[in-house]
């Protein structure tokens, strides 16, 4: 397992990696220094960098995150959003065929250990407002305002 930290617009993102695969991306506070950089970190970090200038709008990154199948579900319906794009909870609830899970896919949005790749941030209420965000709703308007402005 490798783990290395790349300085964000929007904080510290760590990231580790599996073998071949991105298992996990987060913000954090705290943060050691990065143990190596594989040729799959490096291209993290040029994908990430360009992201953060709205010159990505696609990762192409093998993703291996960890959780339940129905986690596993909602994290690749939310891959299908489009960049500058939003869906809400309900909406995400009925294209994985269960119409009545917006609570559930809201924990599942919470539980997603790889951010802006599986871009939970562009997970909205049906209302309009933006719900709730783990990193809270700060970090989440500049992510969204990122994708518009791009």
């Amino acid at each position: 397992m490798e783990k290395s930290y790349y300085k964000s617009p929007i904080g510290v993102l760590e990231i580790i990696c599996e073998k071949d695969a991105l298992i996990s991306l987060k913000l954090v506070e705290n943060h050691d220094k990065s143990d190596s950089e594989t040729v799959l970190i490096k291209e993290i970090n040029t994908q990430l960098g360009e992201y953060f200038l709205g010159k990505r709008k696609t990762f192409d990154i093998k993703l291996k995150p960890v959780g339940t199948d129905f986690q596993k579900k909602v994290w690749e319906e939310l891959q299908k959003i489009p960049y500058g794009k939003t869906k809400s909870y309900s909406e995400i609830a009925t294209a994985i065929g269960n119409k009545n899970a917006q609570r559930a896919v809201g924990s599942a949005c919470n539980k997603n250990s790889i951010m802006l790749i599986i871009p939970c941030h562009r997970v909205i209420s049906k209302n309009g407002e933006l719900g709730r965000f783990a990193y809270g709703n700060s970090i989440k308007q500049k992510l969204l305002e990122i994708e518009d402005n791009a």
